[in-house]
């Protein structure tokens, strides 16, 4: 299982909490050209697939499985920033750069077609997304764009006036 928390623009930042179910039999599963192996699309698109993740800014989640010695080329929309997460096994990106288990690769924003090839079978996050080109300050479980914003937060929280979690929203 992977957990991600996805930054918000500054105006989306106060929306309701909000939990997703993604249900297997909901991701679609697209099989590489080749049966190279397959890519769930859990967010965005692929292919003309598109994930059931509901998201505030443009992003892909894909979950990449590569079968030994074979190889894809991603489409990377061009000014994403892109990183692909090594689940499992070993690939060779661009051919040249080698990913290990636990490792990962941030690719430039040029997008296009980036070549992946496995030497064994992989598991590979892959993950874009559209700028937000905002300022980011952290503390802690808080994101937020200023030093005031994550000292309100805090008060928020402490006071129990962060919110709660229930029914599923959806963004607007």
């Amino acid at each position: 299982m992977v957990q991600l928390w996805v930054n918000l623009p500054a105006k989306d930042k106060n929306a309701p909490a909000a939990y997703q179910t993604l249900l297997n039999q909901d991701i679609p599963q697209v099989t590489l050209p080749g049966a190279a192996g397959a890519l769930r699309v859990i967010a965005g698109d692929y292919a003309g697939h598109r994930g059931p993740a509901r998201t505030f800014t443009p992003i892909n989640v894909w979950d990449l499985r590569l079968q030994r010695d074979d190889a894809v080329e991603l489409p990377i929309p061009e000014g994403h920033t892109a990183l692909l997460v090594m689940l499992r096994g070993t690939v060779m990106v661009n051919g040249h750069d080698l990913a290990r288990e636990g490792q990962f690769v941030l690719l430039d924003r040029r997008g296009g077609g980036v070549p992946i090839e496995a030497n064994g079978d992989a598991t590979v996050l892959v993950l874009t997304g559209e700028p937000i080109d905002e300022p980011v300050v952290m503390h802690g479980p808080f994101v937020m764009n200023t030093t005031d914003e994550i000292r309100q937060a805090i008060v928020d929280f402490q006071s129990g006036r962060f919110g709660a979690l229930g029914r599923e929203t959806r963004p607007t």
